[in-house]
């Protein structure tokens, strides 16, 4: 079982990304929230809990997505992190997995399409 970050600055879209991991019948142990990428490092650093995996929307305000993945990865955190974004520019998606981030996602999405893309992961 995993526990996956969601980090995204909308309340109803960490809602529907948790209900859709769930219905997707992923190997989901515990969902961690955080609103932006600021949260999301200190989620990691002070949960106590072992993140598996994180999803983390591009645009946030206070630090964005990409800084995000760049701040986790420079403070060490390895596992696959997966961009959850209405970007659907490529060199957004580029820049971000340059920056360390394993895939990414482009929304609306299903249920289906999060076991496709995140069971290889988990």
């Amino acid at each position: 079982m995993a526990n996956i970050l969601i980090v995204d600055d909308s309340s109803t879209m960490r809602k529907i990304i948790s209900r859709s991991l769930r219905q997707a019948g992923l190997p989901v142990d515990d969902i961690l929230e955080a609103g932006d990428g600021i949260e999301g490092l200190n989620a990691l650093q002070t949960s106590g809990k072992k993140v598996d995996l994180i999803l983390s929307d591009i645009n946030m305000p206070n630090m964005d997505g990409l800084e995000f993945v760049k701040s986790a990865r420079a403070a060490g955190f390895s596992m696959p992190i997966v961009m959850i974004t209405t970007e659907g520019g490529e060199d957004i998606i580029a820049e971000a997995l340059a920056s360390g981030a394993k895939d990414s996602i482009k929304k609306p999405f299903t249920p289906e399409q999060l076991n496709e893309k995140l069971g290889g992961l988990l």
